[in-house]
């Protein structure tokens, strides 16, 4: 439901305008049932019949192949490169996928293996972890959701689908939409955050940016959502872990993202590396066949992730390798990825009665369909002389503007910010001149292509202003040696800037943290600075919330800069010059210390929750309740005014809202402040009274608007069963519509004070 300015960008190839489709878009609320029609089952596709056709010439050896994917010399997992057995497999027509291979020249060699010496030619698929851009980096996906604008994920997945299809990729890994309360976990940087209907509107927008209207267009790639299911719930935030989530949780909280990507028509699905309630989820059939392809209509293929399915043994799920074959291809993974315990046991299991020959060929035709998607039995190699080699302007300017609206300015005293372009400026800290900006899953493919400094982006943006720079600590913050020049530097200019954080290798897959300030000694460095009673800012570019400490109060401004892609340190010089107005909002609750975690705005009530006169509630004895930056926080140089949510009805008939009806909510918004600038109006709900309890709140509309010195506009959302109801504990499904009080809130965080109540009769 978020209406967004639209814009457009230029992207990468041919100037071809992205515009902001995400702006008519409506998320889906939290996995609500969908009143589209039927999908059309497998016999009426466009593809059906030669699908039929091809399966009936092949053997049992070349329909297992199809299920198998195999690792290039690139690894992103143990076991290393398959590059090898690759090219055999290929050749003798027993190989669906390969993952890690890129560049047209390298890709088409492998496609003539298997399109003109296998018996059959029929061609690969090329997999690649194409996260956030390929050779032009974006934002990491934790900072995109910071935009509260879908069309800054939709950007970067066209221009990423550009760069990657001209490079002989088909298949992105992406996007990763697992909802998390846990920032020690590393791979929070590759998600969006801490609420299910913000990652559902992502997860749609990133999808229509990867595939668009036509997977067969030579610039566009199939999406993959993952990991299903509930990766963001791992205990302690330790990567590959534990989760224990019951069927509401999973349904309320885990799903929707998934179901949002399912109905903006993602290509594929990959398993998650963590158990689910005792059953690891490349073993749940529950969620990939019970809720996936039966519940949903699912047409696409369940991809497993590095090795998933061999590790079902370790797990202490499986027995051996055949066990683990059998439950992973029953509970409905179609392809393997690395291991090969499918394509080895395929056979036997069939002999046995393990598995069924309809099952099988369920999974091959699933295959098929997408590499006829695709357009790869026409058109299977890609054009080397039209591939695209590295960033273009273009591009670039897309990048830059992304990471521009994914800032958040936590704080800004006495209007600290924006600088003054003129004067003197010290830049220092260990990532004011460092190229560490891509954050996690940028590839190494990206390597060559050196992002902005913040140093080098200052000095364009103030070339009139005397610039200098010390690194005052290094990244690991483990030498203070030139703490004593960063604070003379201080001294002797009218203003610092002081860029601290952690490196992209802190955040991702298995980078998991169990402290998270500031790594080593650069507090100790923005004390120093702080000590000198110069003026000076704060930028922290992290993968993850981070926590700050004492420097937090004395530090008069702070910008939020996330790990912010090749253009990152141009984006940030916008920012602190005031180019670009910061509009961003946290996806994610920061805590105060790590102790309080998981901290989160959705969660439920007690039945002691916190109160200050009562010492027998909800809290910690020693630490300030609540968070130190709540949920949708984020500050602007300019200010606004959003008014209280007004209805349409006051009262609505529950019947009503099941057959389709639904309520206005209109908010009126105005910039009280001097300069123009964007403003999220945020639209929260909160069922007080309910046969499962509820969260103190749940985001359930948002909108990223732009208003001129002293204009006004009113954003209007609609509520509907979707938005109203939630999932019971029933297994099979079952979403409830009760009757009762609403109470609605506006504002421009999850602390909205505005409210009012609807009743549903």
């Amino acid at each position: 439901m978020n209406d967004v300015r639209r814009r457009t960008v230029l992207a990468a190839a041919g100037g071809t305008a992205i515009a902001g489709k995400a702006a008519t878009a409506r998320a889906r609320a939290p996995g609500a049932p969908t009143s589209d029609a039927p999908r059309p089952g497998p016999e009426s596709g466009p593809y059906e019949t030669r699908i039929r056709a091809l399966m009936a010439r092949m053997t049992i050896d070349e329909k297992l192949g199809q299920l198998q994917q195999f690792a290039w010399t690139g690894d992103t997992g143990p076991g290393g490169g398959q590059t090898a057995a690759a090219e055999k497999a290929a050749r003798g027509g027993r190989l669906g996928s390969v993952l890690n291979i890129y560049g047209a020249r390298t890709t088409n060699t492998l496609q003539r293996m298997a399109v003109e010496k296998s018996r059959l030619g029929i061609p690969l698929i090329f997999g690649l972890d194409v996260i956030h851009g390929m050779w032009t980096t974006f934002p990491i996906p934790l900072g995109q959701a910071a935009a509260f604008d879908p069309a800054v994920a939709e950007w970067d997945a066209e221009v990423s689908a550009r760069e990657a299809r001209s490079n002989g990729v088909h298949w992105a890994f992406s996007p990763m939409m697992d909802v998390t309360h846990e920032p020690r976990w590393g791979r929070i940087a590759e998600g969006d955050g801490e609420d299910p209907y913000l990652a559902a509107a992502l997860a749609a927008a990133k999808t229509r940016g990867y595939q668009g209207d036509d997977l067969r267009s030579r610039h566009r790639l199939a999406a993959c959502a993952k990991h299903m299911i509930a990766y963001g719930g791992v205990e302690g935030g330790r990567d590959y872990n534990t989760v224990d989530v019951s069927e509401a949780r999973l349904r309320n909280f885990y799903l929707p993202p998934f179901r949002a990507a399912l109905d903006a028509g993602v290509a594929t699905v990959m398993a998650s590396f963590n158990t689910v309630s005792g059953v690891p989820a490349h073993g749940y059939r529950h969620a990939l066949t019970d809720i996936l392809k039966e519940e949903w209509g699912f047409r696409g293929f369940v991809v497993s992730d590095y090795n998933g399915v061999q590790e079902m043994i370790v797990h202490g799920y499986a027995a051996d390798r055949s066990d683990a074959a059998r439950l992973a291809f029953n509970a409905g993974i179609d392809m393997e990825m690395a291991s090969t315990t499918i394509n080895e046991y395929g056979k036997r299991l069939l002999r046995s009665g393990q598995i069924t020959m309809d099952r099988l060929d369920d999974a091959v035709a699933r295959i098929l369909r997408l590499k006829f998607r695709l357009g790869l039995f026409e058109h299977p190699y890609a054009d080397e002389d039209t591939a695209i080699a590295g960033p273009t302007k273009a591009s670039r300017a897309a990048a830059r503007e992304a990471a521009g609206r994914t800032m958040v300015l936590l704080k800004n005293e006495k209007s600290t910010l924006p600088l003054d372009r003129s004067g003197s400026i010290a830049v220092v800290g260990p990532f004011a001149d460092s190229t560490d900006l891509r954050g996690s899953w940028a590839g190494t493919w990206a390597d060559a292509f050196r992002p902005v400094t913040v140093l080098d982006a200052i000095k364009d943006a103030a070339p009139k202003a005397s610039v200098s720079h010390v690194e005052g600590v290094d990244a690991s913050g483990r030498s203070t040696r030139g703490i004593a020049r960063a604070a003379s530097a201080a001294r002797a200019t009218d203003v610092t800037v002081v860029v601290v954080g952690e490196a992209a290798t802190l955040s991702g897959e298995a980078s998991v943290r169990s402290d998270l300030g500031l790594p080593g000694r650069q507090e100790r460095l923005i004390t120093a600075i702080a000590d000198t009673g110069a003026p000076f800012v704060v930028v922290l570019l992290s993968g993850r919330p981070l926590t700050m400490g004492g420097w937090l109060d004395r530090t008069p401004a702070v910008l939020q800069a996330w790990h912010p892609g090749i253009e990152g340190g141009n984006a940030i010089a916008d920012v602190l010059f005031g180019t670009v107005n910061p509009g961003g909002k946290l996806p994610v609750t920061f805590p105060r210390t790590v102790g309080q975690i998981p901290i989160y705005y959705n969660h439920e009530n007690t039945g002691r929750p916190y109160d200050r006169a009562n010492h027998y509630t909800s809290k910690y004895l020693d630490l300030a309740y609540g968070p130190q930056f709540p949920f949708g926080h984020g500050l602007s140089y300019t200010t606004f005014d959003i008014g209280e949510p007004r209805l349409s009805v006051s009262r609505v008939r529950a019947e009503a809202l099941r057959k389709g009806d639904t309520v206005e909510v209109a908010v009126a918004v105005r910039n009280t402040g001097r300069r123009k600038g964007d403003e999220v109006v945020q639209l929260y709900i909160r069922d007080p009274v309910a046969s499962i309890v509820q969260p103190v709140r749940r985001l359930s509309g948002f909108r990223r608007v732009s208003l001129g010195a002293g204009k006004a506009t009113t954003v209007r959302f609609r509520l509907s069963a979707e938005e109203l109801g939630f999932w019971t504990q029933d297994p099979h499904g079952r979403f409830l519509l009760q009757k009762g009080e609403i109470r609605v809130f506006a504002g421009n965080s999850s602390l909205a004070k505005g409210g009012r109540t609807l009743t549903i009769t």
